[in-house]
């Protein structure tokens, strides 16, 4: 199916050329057999390319080779015969005989050599009155004849010599050539440069043919070796491809899909292994599916029926601890102890209802127009008390988060409540600094302390249940270990998110982002992670904020931007 559904718009993307490169790469990321048939098409294309250009400079080498070599042996032969023609006559001083012969001579030349086109230079001024001359025949003059080839021929008066030439065509055009130069010795006369020119033009023709026969040859291979790859990567990649789906769909939740084997090869055996692993997974799965509702039932009923029990506990536990100032010293602290832990165990049991309320998806919101700035301050009058008891300071930043937005109320204060706790029991005595801001998309609250701090592994398992940084550290407020992690799906819930960042020796911050509207996502935070003032900063800039002496000037101020970001 995917595949069928993918061809239309692979189609589409091909259509315009300008997107064919991000096409290409698109395709070179995400398609195997794309990938191996282009490798397998450069790599054989290269191949051939390399071979016939090879063989082409081989056959050119040979074809002229043994050209030059016929060539030479023609030209050999006919002078040689002129020659035995010149040495065998006996002219005596009868000039109008040696001009008969040397007649005969000049036209027995082309005629044994195969060839029309011949030049005859006298090398020393021949005798007056001889009547032997130099001539030229079929078009081949001296200016086609370089002075090295002419040079030799008059060095080495029994060697042959030779050189490529352009020969000219009767339509203006040129073809390939050789001259052949070597001496002829008249007697009574003296020696002549003789040179015979010979046209390769179907030499030249045989090697194109030869040349575009390889090059047909090779594309033709590369088409074939194309269709070859395609082919079998058809039938290895196909099993792959139904893995691959087989694999997300599963991953999807789908635990019945299984690979259909066929045969006994290794991709079958790939198949059943697979089909195998599928329902090892599927087994397991629900196993721990069946394991995790027994589990989620179990802390359910038992903190339900645990309630009742100890709301007489903590009855009876309120009432001693009351007239604890009536007892000895040692059931005094005794009753203060057992009134302290009661109230722990107690949280404990409603922290535990509310992790199994989210692990059944049974947990709602119950929204209502709410200011963030204003429970934000609400959350930091209660815990003055327990800060001053620490000796920290509390501080509010409100530049925004005034108009009110849908939330929680109970479940934002639970939120705060638990973050500011947390930076009061681990912010060492330091300020503690409560930001509220907004804008058009979402409002957000930071609580940031300048304590121990987490490293970078601490930070990411924080959201973690019964989790704690440093386990053998005694906490002087209490907790379950369930706070941070009911605090994120608290976030969660409303859209939005919790985000933290700590450094060792730094401080830490946590960032509470809510949409103004359900399901919108919130985008970039109006309070950054990661803040940008260090402790002695804050110190002397960030002051306690009392929003009833700033209520009337913000709203004359944003009440046109809030209501913007609200519709």
């Amino acid at each position: 199916m995917t595949a069928t559904s993918a061809t239309p718009t692979t189609v589409a993307l091909w259509r315009d050329w300008r997107g064919w490169p991000e096409t290409v790469r698109t395709l070179w990321r995400r398609s195997l057999r794309f990938r191996t048939i282009t490798i397998t098409l450069l790599l054989t294309s290269f191949a051939i390319f390399v071979t016939s250009v090879i063989m082409a400079l081989v056959i050119q080498n040979n074809l002229f080779e043994s050209r030059r070599d016929d060539v030479l042996y023609d030209a050999l032969v006919a002078v040689d015969q002129a020659q035995k023609t010149l040495d065998s006559a006996d002219v005596a001083d009868d000039p109008s005989a040696l001009r008969a012969l040397w007649g005969e001579v000049s036209a027995a030349i082309p005629r044994v050599a195969a060839s029309t086109q011949i030049a005859v230079y006298p090398i020393d001024r021949p005798p007056v009155g001889t009547g032997v001359r130099g001539f030229t025949a079929g078009g081949l003059s001296g200016d086609l004849l370089s002075p090295a080839i002419r040079a030799r021929v008059v060095a080495f008066p029994d060697l042959q010599s030779w050189q490529s030439v352009a020969l000219p065509m009767a339509d203006g055009s040129t073809s390939p050539g050789i001259v052949v130069g070597q001496q002829l010795f008249v007697p009574e006369v003296g020696a002549f440069e003789v040179y015979i020119a010979y046209d390769l033009t179907d030499s030249e023709q045989t090697l194109q043919f030869v040349q575009r026969t390889l090059w047909a040859a090779g594309l033709i291979l590369i088409a074939i070796i194309a269709g070859i790859s395609w082919i079998v990567l058809r039938l290895v990649s196909k099993p792959i491809i139904e893995a691959a789906e087989t694999s997300a769909r599963l991953a999807a939740g789908e635990l019945e899909v299984r690979l259909p084997v066929h045969g006994e090869d290794e991709l079958a055996t790939l198949a059943r292994s697979f089909n195998a692993m599928a329902d090892s997974i599927e087994s397991q799965i629900k196993e721990l599916g069946e394991l995790s509702l027994v589990q989620q039932r179990f802390v359910s009923d038992v903190s339900h029926e645990l309630r009742t029990p100890l709301t007489t506990i903590r009855l009876a536990a309120d009432m001693l601890n009351d007239q604890r100032d009536q007892f000895d010293p040692t059931t005094n602290r005794t009753a203060e102890l057992l009134h302290t832990q009661v109230q722990r165990f107690e949280t404990l049991l409603s922290d535990l209802l509310e992790i199994s309320r989210y692990d059944a998806g049974s947990v709602q919101l119950e929204l209502e127009e709410t200011s963030l700035a204003e429970l934000a301050e609400d959350i930091i009058d209660q815990m003055k008390p327990l800060a001053d008891e620490r000796g920290t300071e509390l501080r509010l930043v409100a530049p925004g988060g005034y108009s009110p937005v849908d939330m929680d109320p109970r479940r934002v204060r639970r939120v705060l409540r638990n973050l500011i706790g947390n930076a009061i029991e681990h912010g060492e005595g330091r300020p503690v600094v409560v930001t509220v801001d907004s804008n058009q998309h979402a409002v957000a609250v930071g609580v940031r302390d300048f304590g121990l701090g987490m490293d970078p592994a601490d930070a990411e398992r924080v959201f973690d249940r019964f989790w704690r940084a440093d386990p053998s550290r005694q906490r002087t407020i209490g907790g379950t270990g369930l706070g941070l992690s009911i605090a994120l799906g608290d976030a969660h819930l409303h859209g939005g998110t919790l985000l933290v960042w700590s450094e060792l020796a730094v401080g830490t911050n946590f960032v509470l982002t809510i949409p103004r509207h359900s399901g919108e996502a919130t985008g970039s935070s109006p309070v950054p992670i990661e803040p940008q003032e260090a402790l002695s900063e804050a110190s002397g800039v960030t002051q306690p904020i009392q929003l009833t002496e700033l209520m009337d000037l913000y709203f004359s101020d944003t009440t046109a931007t809030d209501e913007e970001g609200r519709s």
